[in-house]
């Protein structure tokens, strides 16, 4: 028996139906399991740190206690560290998007000389490395080791990035270039009134990840300075915290009583993300837009 156009319309959207169960389903999961590890780390933190050692704490604090962001908001060593990534990740920040932007408008340009030179020479870093030792003996080389500036130069241009900017740039049509230059404006000009502000997509979404990087990165305080507490960033004061235990000096009495290294952590681990999650809503509407025209524009 052939069914019915009404069977088959009935079948189909019974069927869409389950496979969108399935795929709710599996998102929801994915959520979830995405999800928990924060939640537990809010709880803990938020949790007296010698009733956190008998266990049980999974969704929420089961001895509520401020006693852990007390010990980290107290201790002199988070305040520099917080003082040294905003610093980084700002200045950082604006350096790498400007100076990036720079040579992807450059290498944008038909007119440019050597472009097959410079675009080979530079795509070729992204396959190869000197290696970290010859890295750090350049850094040692340049006056960079134990300096703020190690955070900032190494950092101020990306190929990727540059790759990036450089697609949306092209996607810009020539017209407006060539009567920018008509009306006599130089190259600088060009590119600062009008790419610039024509590709704020893009320039968002590469400055999320540069600020991601900066904020997230320990590894430079770890090995291009002697870890003096004057260059600690929060990424290696968790770190320390974390590895070492870590805690300041000077804790006694009942608030040595509430706390544990481990529950010092979670509450450091959530004032260093709080950031990044503030952020991030702020910048969405730009990411995916500029992430798909950077890509996918000729």
């Amino acid at each position: 028996m052939t069914p019915t156009p009404a069977r088959k319309k009935t079948f189909h959207r019974n069927r869409t139906n389950i496979y969108d169960v399935i795929i709710w389903v599996v998102i929801v999961t994915l959520a979830l399991l995405t999800l928990y590890p924060f939640v537990y780390t809010l709880a803990g933190s938020f949790n007296d740190g010698q009733d956190f050692l008998f266990g049980g704490v999974w969704l929420y604090p089961r001895k509520f206690s401020l006693a852990n962001y007390h010990v980290v908001l107290s201790d002199p060593r988070f305040w520099v560290a917080l003082r040294n990534s905003v610093l980084r990740t700002s200045i950082g920040t604006v350096l790498a998007v400007v100076f990036t932007s720079c040579v992807a408008y450059g290498m944008s340009q038909k007119e440019l000389r050597f472009k097959k030179f410079f675009r080979i020479a530079m795509i070729l870093t992204l396959f190869f490395s000197g290696g970290l030792v010859p890295y750090y003996l350049m850094i040692n080389l340049v006056g960079l080791f134990d300096s703020f500036l190690v955070y900032i130069i190494p950092t101020m241009f990306s190929v990727y990035n540059m790759i990036i900017i450089g697609v949306f740039f092209r996607s810009i049509p020539e017209e407006i270039h060539e009567a920018a230059v008509m009306d006599g404006a130089g190259e600088y000009r060009i590119w600062w009134s009008i790419y610039m502000p024509n590709s704020k997509p893009v320039l968002a979404t590469v400055g999320l990840w540069v600020i991601v990087g900066h904020w997230n990165s320990y590894m430079p305080t770890l090995l291009f300075t002697s870890r003096k507490e004057s260059l600690w960033t929060l990424q290696y004061y968790l770190m320390r915290v974390i590895r070492d235990s870590s805690l300041p000096e000077g804790i006694e009495g009942q608030l040595a009583e509430q706390i544990t290294p481990q529950t010092v952590s979670f509450a450091a681990m959530v004032i260093v993300m709080l950031p990044l999650l503030l952020l991030y809503p702020w910048l969405q509407k730009y990411f995916v837009k500029g992430a798909l025209g950077g890509s996918l524009k000729q």
